[in-house]
């Protein structure tokens, strides 16, 4: 009796062990994005939770996430950092396990709550350049080039085109006149000292639709490069400014967000000769987007518009999950379930030469380095296609570093 009594116990204790494994198995790994989806971004917001979505239900047909479904939360903000501190408050409650804000604004107004939470916050192509140190920025992710790292990465490539002697280019910056277009213009003066070019900020108010006085000032300066840190309608406005002006358009070097609608809206012969930092790799012939077009869009399973899989900012949203998920994956691999965010801090902070099949450049995270390298590329329109001009590269890294030292040693002893 004593031993059939025994067994019984040892059933039920398998059954529990085996009822909990399956609680486990079956619990989410959640991702909150907390997006401006009504305001000044909605541009790229829309594809990039799209892309994000998509990737998630790829990974859920297989299992998901180390035997864990994904979740996506998707909220609001429109970049009002107000309404994203408050965001983030309601993911958090909600489990998420990572926290991305898409706007350099927002980032910078959430960043020191999720600091003081141990929270893991995504700022890729976002946000505040120094945040690649992780030795101050600990629980702070800018995976791939920062807008620091993508400047420094334009002068290298004008330099090229310069028989490698800046001295006596003239640069024009033209430049949204908030935090996002603010964003280099330290990298820019150090390196216009370091380098000898001469440099014109020409700051321009938002909304951006009226840029005949910024274009003027960019006329009578008879810059050699103009690079721009326009947003969506800002190029078709730059492009029409200058045809007025007499500015042709191969000067005109774009930070990375420059997408195919903004080439319809130009007219793609008009955008001719244009060129672009570029943070991923376009267009449809991935591995990974033909998969999510025959699993999912072929059988009318997908998370939004099919067009938008034309566009660069779907890739980019590929990127920036890819890197996450693996981040997720190595981190219940490493250090078993449940996922805490120490254990996704240390799984990011894991990825080596990780590229996602080549969706974007090398990255290798560190405790010491959250950016990963901050390599780019330059790509031109040459009227029908993208043709790159350069390898995927990062440049002046000793400048970038001691900038990001001063200022990160600058937010640590201000914290203090």
């Amino acid at each position: 009796m004593r031993s059939k009594l025994l067994s019984i116990v040892a059933g039920l204790g398998l059954a529990f062990a085996c009822l909990q494994s399956a609680q486990a198995q079956a619990q989410p790994v959640k991702f909150a994005l907390c997006y401006d989806l009504s305001k000044s971004y909605g541009f790229v917001t829309p594809q990039i939770a799209q892309a994000a979505n998509d990737y998630a239900k790829i990974l859920n047909q297989k299992g998901g996430i180390e035997g864990h479904p994904i979740e996506i939360l998707v909220q609001d903000h429109g970049n009002e950092p107000q309404r994203g501190i408050e965001c983030y408050e309601k993911m958090k409650r909600e489990g998420a396990i990572a926290f991305d804000f898409l706007s350099t604004p927002v980032s910078r107004a959430v960043l020191p709550r999720a600091m003081a939470d141990g929270n893991v916050m995504v700022q890729s192509f976002v946000g505040r350049g120094d945040a690649v140190d992780g030795d101050v920025f600990k629980w702070i992710f800018p995976i791939g080039p920062t807008y620091w790292g993508q400047m420094a990465n334009n002068i290298h490539y004008i330099k090229t085109k310069s028989n490698n002697n800046l001295k006596g280019v003239k640069i024009s910056f033209i430049y949204p006149d908030y935090p996002f277009g603010q964003e280099p213009i330290g990298v820019l003066k150090t390196l216009a000292a370091k380098e000898g070019f001469d440099l014109q900020l020409v700051p321009n108010p938002m909304p951006g639709n009226d840029q005949a006085a910024a274009w003027s000032q960019i006329r009578r300066n008879n810059p050699d490069w103009v690079i721009s840190w326009n947003l969506a309608g800002m190029h078709v406005v730059a492009s029409r400014e200058m045809k007025r002006n007499g500015i042709p358009m191969d000067k005109y070097l774009s930070v990375n967000w420059l997408n195919e609608v903004d080439l319809a809206n130009i007219g793609l012969e008009n955008a001719k000769g244009l060129k672009r930092g570029t943070n991923v790799t376009g267009g449809q012939s991935h591995p990974l987007m033909q998969q999510i077009i025959k699993d999912l869009y072929e059988k009318n399973k997908g998370s939004g518009d099919r067009k938008h899989l034309n566009d660069v900012y779907y890739n980019t949203g590929l990127a920036i999950y890819a890197s996450v998920f693996e981040g997720a994956r190595l981190a219940i691999k490493q250090n078993g379930w449940p996922i805490t965010p120490d254990k996704m801090k240390r799984g990011l902070e894991s990825l080596k030469n990780f590229d996602a099949e080549g969706l974007l450049a090398p990255v290798t995270v560190t405790t010491k380095d959250h950016g990963g390298g901050g390599k780019t590329r330059i790509d031109m329109w040459d009227g029908a296609k993208w043709v790159p001009q350069t390898d995927w590269f990062s440049a002046y890294d000793d400048v970038i570093q001691d900038i990001v030292k001063k200022e990160s040693g600058e937010f640590a002893k201000n914290k203090q």
